[in-house]
């Protein structure tokens, strides 16, 4: 048998911290360099209604009516947005997981996607049948989501269910909320709430805005809010 003595098993962790701090590095070096085309766009539109940003799978921004900009994103993604900015829908809300997974949110009710959980592909026909107006969508790779529709609020446990009917208790209606393999954001009429591993960067904003927030977004320690407007503030 091979073996191994104190200082190579010293040597060989060392070599393996090094390897994973560079690959974490690298994956923070590509996000920054594609978030830098999405931070252009906003910079020369003067708006941005909202924005779908990952740590490793790709980042859009949202302008005008269906205006997007895009970098790294799953092409299924990118073809969706281009065929509803020629369809001249209304594209309100996209959420991409860091597996690739998404969906987007358009008109009232409509929906384009991949990879979504099927109880909330069910929840998402359900309202559209009933033509309630959709309002936020967000889900996780490990199947966890909230939607949001303008008489009503869902998501995939009671536990999810009951951290947000505390918020509305407290805060008011529940206007949209962003959901990670790190947390939850979620924004009310008079307030927010915060579950998890939240950027204590994005909280300070929170807390400090004179802007009338509407649409939240967060991706590891990046993040972004926005008004109804498209009246924003952000770091990514």
């Amino acid at each position: 048998p091979l073996y191994i003595n104190k200082d190579m098993r010293r040597r060989f962790f060392k070599h393996a911290i090094a390897l994973c701090l560079m690959l974490f590095l690298c994956m923070s070096a590509n996000a920054q360099n594609s978030r830098e085309t999405i931070r252009k766009s906003i910079k020369e539109w003067g708006t941005c209604k909202n924005v779908a940003i990952t740590k490793r799978n790709g980042d859009l921004a949202l302008y005008g009516k269906n205006g997007y900009n895009s970098q790294g994103c799953p092409q299924g993604l990118t073809n969706a947005l281009h065929e509803l900015n020629q369809q001249k829908k209304t594209i309100k809300d996209v959420c991409l997981t860091e597996s690739g997974s998404w969906v987007v949110l358009y008109d009232d009710n409509g929906f384009r996607w991949d990879g979504v959980p099927s109880d909330l592909e069910a929840r998402c026909r359900e309202y559209n049948n009933d033509k309630e107006t959709i309002t936020s969508v967000s889900f996780t790779d490990a199947g966890e989501w909230i939607l949001i529709s303008e008489k009503h609020v869902s998501a995939s446990s009671t536990t999810i269910q009951n951290w947000i009917k505390e918020g509305i208790d407290k805060y008011g209606q529940l206007h949209s909320a962003c959901i990670t393999e790190d947390g939850i954001v979620a924004v009310f009429e008079g307030g927010f709430r915060f579950f998890g591993n939240v950027p204590e960067g994005l909280r300070t904003a929170l807390r400090e805005t004179s802007i009338d927030v509407y649409r939240i977004k967060f991706a590891g320690t990046a993040w972004f809010f926005a008004d109804k407007n498209g009246r924003n503030n952000y770091r990514m």
